[in-house]
């Protein structure tokens, strides 16, 4: 099948590059001709694992390219719009600017019978708004939001856990089944209680996503609305786990508990889970943050704020606990942190990514700065990013390096090269003083202790 991915950021550049792995033709369009450039040459504008091989390799075959020019999406038949969201400048709301802007250059370019398949992360309402220019263009609007992990995205395209996609009403009626069976016994209707839907789009996703389908992966046919919200209530539920453990955290620091064994005895419980009940400096990044927070102030617009005003607590506690993470170091230097050396493992908001957006770990080394610290960071792969958001930061490659003549520590990015590979005892051979603050509970915290550290974690005795 010939598709266009429209905007070729991380979304858009992993999903172009993965569709064209599967077997279509793709061709993917963005107004940023340095990025065009890079991508068409075979190169990854961002680090993540995978994609330089897929996307060279759909490059050579033919069956992927990137352009500028808008009118080379004519003639696909499915259009998906990739491009970014970011929070107003202004306010928590979302920014749909590049998300009009695609979809006013594409209509040009459609033809009937054409799907436009929205992947942006967008406020609930977004979609029915779209709708009525790309149906006059003849086409129709579907939305298949995208759960992509960072470090993990090129699988989680090939093989995703579960596809969503949305599609327009039809009629009336009451509790219709959208959707229809695939045969392989994978999940693929959903009730919508207003009407039921259009199962032609869907069918052609299907076809888009066939061996994911193919194998039995849940295929999720709703209307639009819910669509979007099973994206942003998703990344709500994530945040709020995290924030409610790095809360416990907090009580655990004034009564001597140990989180970790918290979240390892509650985690055994199958209604709650162990996974993302990791408490540390909390979560950021390009999603999670933006995401809560947009979705909040569209419930403020539709005028049921009190419904997800619990996120914004979420929010709180996730930027108390970067602060928390600063209070221990200040402790562990005896107050006195001026001119101290501090040693900064991690630039990253999450390993096996270059993503600095908002990212806790430079959170921390910024604050530390301010407060007249020497502050060295490190980081495998986001120190190009970082230098450029904060060039008052020292930056040094090599860990090694970086570790040489520290008078503490700081973990802030669980890399398996400071968690695993980074043995306490010759960590201890580099720094001047062997104290170390875990601010993502990741280190084995009597294996440092028994080497001579003094080591402080988040919400451990």
């Amino acid at each position: 099948m010939k598709l266009s991915v429209i905007g070729c950021g991380y979304l858009g550049a992993v999903h172009a590059a993965a569709m064209a792995s599967i077997g279509h033709e793709v061709v993917g369009i963005d107004v940023d001709e340095r990025k065009i450039a890079s991508l068409s040459a075979g190169e990854a504008p961002f680090f993540e694992p995978g994609l330089p091989e897929i996307l060279s390799e759909g490059i050579a075959s033919g069956k992927l390219r990137f352009t500028t020019d808008m009118a080379e999406a004519k003639g696909a038949k499915v259009h998906f719009i990739g491009v970014g969201t970011p929070q107003q400048k202004d306010g928590y709301a979302a920014d749909l600017t590049y998300v009009n802007a695609a979809v006013d250059a594409l209509l040009p370019y459609l033809s009937p019978g054409d799907i436009v398949a929205g992947k942006s992360t967008v406020p609930v309402g977004t979609a029915a708004e779209l709708a009525p220019r790309i149906e006059a263009a003849g086409a129709t609007l579907v939305w298949n939001p995208e759960f992509l992990r960072e470090g993990w995205a090129v699988q989680d395209t090939i093989d995703p856990d579960r596809l969503v996609v949305g599609v327009p009403s039809t009629g009336s009626g009451s509790g219709d089944e959208a959707g229809s069976g695939s045969g392989d016994g994978s999940e693929s209707r959903s009730s919508t209680g207003s009407g039921s839907v259009d199962s032609n789009a869907a069918d052609v996703l299907r076809e888009v996503y066939h061996p994911a389908v193919a194998k039995g992966t849940p295929f999720i046919v709703t209307d639009l609305a819910t669509a979007e919200l099973v994206k942003v209530s998703a990344n709500a539920f994530l945040a709020t786990k995290i924030s409610f453990i790095n809360a416990m955290a907090e009580i655990a620091e004034v009564t001597g508990a140990d989180v970790t064994q918290l979240a390892d005895a509650i985690g055994h419980d199958a209604r709650i889970g162990r996974r993302f009940l990791g408490a540390g400096i909390g979560f950021g990044g390009g999603c999670l943050p933006k995401d809560i927070r947009a979705f909040a102030a569209r419930a403020e617009e539709l005028g049921r704020g009190e419904s997800v005003s619990f996120l914004r607590e979420v929010d709180a506690i996730n930027l108390r606990r970067r602060e928390r993470a600063v209070q221990l170091v200040v402790t562990a230097l005896g107050e006195d942190v001026v001119g101290k050396k501090v040693t900064v493992l991690g630039a990253a908001f999450k390993p096996h990514s270059d993503d600095i957006r908002d990212s806790p770990a430079l959170d921390v080394a910024v604050r530390l700065k301010g407060l007249g610290a020497e502050v060295t960071v490190t980081d495998p792969e986001a120190l190009e990013n970082a230098k450029r958001q904060h060039p008052q930061l020292n930056y040094i490659e090599e860990r090694d390096d970086a570790l040489r003549d520290a008078d503490v520590v700081v973990v802030v990015t669980e890399w398996d090269e400071y968690r695993r590979q980074l043995s306490p005892e010759h960590a201890g051979s580099l720094v001047a003083d062997k104290v170390i603050v875990d601010g993502r509970n990741c280190l084995d915290a009597a294996a440092w202790r028994a080497a001579g550290w003094t080591y402080y974690g988040m919400g451990r005795p």
